[in-house]
C-alpha cells in the first residue's frame, strides 16, 4: 500500500484545509514542500501542468483539488467521516460555497495594502514582486471574479454574523453538529485571515466563530515526515496506477474512455492537463498521461468546477 504524499507549502490556505483533514482522520503522511510560485518542476512532472496547491499523491495516482482529496481521504479511512451519513449533500454543497465565496472574500481582505505589509514586510522585495505577478497569472483567464476590497469589507459582517448565529444555535460544536468537510472548508479562509494583526480582528470580533475556529484547528495535521520532490517523482515512476473505479455513467457530453482530452479548472489556475481519458464518473474524471520522469500516471480531477475538451 502506498503512502499518502501531500505536495504543499506552509502558507497555502487550501493546503491548510488538506492538512487539517489529515489530522482529523489521524492519518500518517509524507510532506513535500513545493515552491509558492511557478515554476514547480517536480509537481508539474506529476500533474502535467495543474499548478494549484495542494496535490495529493498515492503512488502513481495524483489527486487535484481539495474537494476530490477529501473523497480520497474518506476512502482511505471512513471514520471519522468528512461526509457524515445523511448530511452528504449539505456538507459537500456548503464546502463548495465556502471554498469559492468565503475564500475569495478572504483573498481580497488579506491582500489589502496594510495586510500585505504585515505579511510580507520582512521578505525580499523581489520575492513579493514575483509572488504578486504569479498570483495575477493564476487568476487570469478563469471565471472567478475578484471581489473588490470595499465590497469584501462591506459584505464580511453579514457572513460572520450568519455564522455566529449558526454556531450559537447549533446543538453541537461544529457547523453541522459533528465535524465534517464543511468545517474545514470554512476554516481555511479564516485561518488565512488570522495570519496578520490587520485581518485577525475580522474573526476575533465574533466570539463563537473564533472559538469554533480554535476547535477546528485543534485537530492538527496528523503524523507526517518530510520527503523531497525528487523522491516523490521516483515513487510515482516505480508504481502502477490503482485499478479504476467501478461505476456506470454515460458522460453527458459524450466523452468516452480512450479519448484524448484536456481537463482544466474553470475558476482560476486554468492551465489544462492533456492525456487519455480512462474514467468519467459522477464525481471525478481520470486522465492517463506519460511523463519522462514520473512514468505512467493517473491524474484525478473533480467533475464540478472543471471542464473537459477533446484534443
Amino acid at each position: 500500500m502506498h503512502e499518502l504524499i501531500l505536495h504543499h507549502y506552509p502558507t497555502s490556505p487550501f493546503a491548510e484545509k488538506a492538512r487539517l483533514m489529515l489530522g482529523f482522520k489521524q492519518l500518517s503522511w509524507r510532506s513535500v514542500t513545493i515552491p509558492a510560485v511557478m515554476p514547480k518542476p517536480d509537481l508539474t512532472a506529476l500533474t502535467g501542468g495543474y499548478r494549484k496547491t495542494p496535490v495529493l499523491q498515492v503512488g502513481a495516482d495524483i489527486y487535484c483539488d481539495t474537494a476530490l482529496i477529501a473523497r480520497r481521504l474518506e476512502a482511505e479511512k471512513s471514520i471519522p467521516a468528512l461526509f457524515p451519513e445523511g448530511q452528504e449533500f449539505n456538507v459537500a454543497s456548503f464546502a463548495q460555497w465556502a471554498d469559492s465565496q468565503i475564500f475569495l472574500h478572504a483573498v481580497s481582505l488579506v491582500f489589502q495594502p496594510d495586510s500585505i505589509a504585515a505579511r510580507f514586510g520582512k521578505l525580499p522585495p523581489e520575492f513579493l514582486k514575483a509572488f504578486i505577478a504569479d498570483r495575477s497569472s493564476l487568476f487570469s483567464g478563469g471565471q472567478a471574479a475578484r471581489i473588490p476590497l470595499e465590497q469584501a469589507k462591506h459584505q464580511w459582517p453579514t457572513l460572520m454574523a450568519r455564522m455566529q448565529q449558526q454556531l450559537e444555535r447549533e446543538p453541537g460544536d461544529f457547523l453541522f453538529g459533528e465535524p465534517s468537510l464543511a468545517d474545514f472548508a470554512m476554516a481555511h479562509p479564516l485561518w488565512f485571515l488570522r495570519g496578520t494583526p490587520v485581518t485577525a480582528p475580522l474573526i476575533d470580533a465574533y466570539p463563537a466563530v473564533a472559538a469554533w475556529l480554535e476547535r477546528v484547528l485543534g485537530f492538527g495535521h496528523g503524523a507526517y515526515s518530510e520527503m523531497s520532490g525528487e523522491e516523490a517523482v521516483a515513487i510515482a515512476r516505480d508504481a502502477t496506477p490503482a485499478a479504476l473505479p467501478e461505476e456506470a455513467l454515460i458522460d453527458p457530453n459524450g466523452f468516452a474512455p480512450g479519448q484524448r482530452v484536456a481537463i482544466a479548472a474553470v475558476d482560476y489556475g486554468v492551465d489544462a492537463v492533456e492525456g487519455e481519458l480512462v474514467f468519467s464518473g459522477h464525481e471525478q474524471l481520470i486522465l492517463r498521461r506519460e511523463d519522462p520522469r514520473a512514468g505512467t500516471l493517473h491524474v484525478h480531477f473533480p467533475r464540478l468546477g472543471f471542464r473537459i475538451e477533446a484534443r
